[in-house]
């Protein structure tokens, strides 16, 4: 049985009493050839938000000293750039963009400490575009124990309108716990050391709480 997040309860209760209210009204109206396709079209729908909001079946990981996947999605961008918000210095970024086939829930990378937290509102810009983890909306978290510091940045896409985040400046945190929610298609940024060891590649598939992203040193 399909489990689904409570951030997507009131969602779901409310798509799948449309739907079946449309499929109603559509049955009295539509002679069967429009009728069946309707029907066919509202079925997939619901099967995409059922999707979109389910919790998967999995156990996260916890691997001290190293990063696992915050996000289901694939790696948009591995490079070296400027992090300007909170370390104002080289970084490693490693992007994930997630679709809406994709879970979005959001776990937190690492275990540590939440040393910084802001909110940014902006824009809806595509999530794939370059310039959207500076102007869109977005959260960025920072997270550190004794050895290294982390920034994970969650940023909404141009479907996406909500982002949800469960951090709190100053909480310990657990990896692999979750961290929040982002409703229908954006991305992830992740913010490493510049020694740290990255374990994926462009393109590659990830699960959040279980892919690991990189070794830190």
């Amino acid at each position: 049985m399909i489990k689904i997040h409570p951030e997507g309860t009131t969602i779901v209760i409310i798509a799948f009493i449309t739907a079946t209210m449309l499929v109603i009204i559509a049955s009295w109206l539509f002679p069967l050839w429009i009728f069946i396709p309707f029907l066919a079209a509202m079925a997939v729908i619901l099967i995409l938000i059922f999707r979109f909001f389910r919790i998967p079946r999995r156990t996260p990981l916890e691997i001290p000293g190293h990063v696992i996947a915050p996000a289901d999605g694939r790696i948009a961008a591995i490079e070296t750039v400027k992090e300007n918000e909170y370390f104002n210095d080289e970084r490693i970024m490693v992007s994930i963009f997630m679709s809406i086939y994709n879970v979005h829930i959001n776990w937190f990378p690492i275990s540590g400490e939440v040393k910084y937290f802001n909110y940014h509102p902006g824009k809806y810009l595509v999530a794939r575009h370059p310039k959207s983890s500076e102007l869109n909306e977005r959260t960025s978290i920072v997270i550190g124990d004794e050895n290294n510091d982390i920034m994970v940045r969650q940023v909404a896409g141009y479907v996406a309108r909500r982002i949800i985040c469960y951090a709190n400046q100053g909480r310990t945190i657990q990896q692999s716990s979750e961290m929040g929610f982002i409703r229908f298609g954006s991305r992830l940024d992740l913010y490493l050391p510049p020694n740290a060891e990255i374990n994926v590649n462009l393109g590659d598939k990830t699960y959040g709480g279980i892919t690991t992203l990189a070794k830190l040193a």
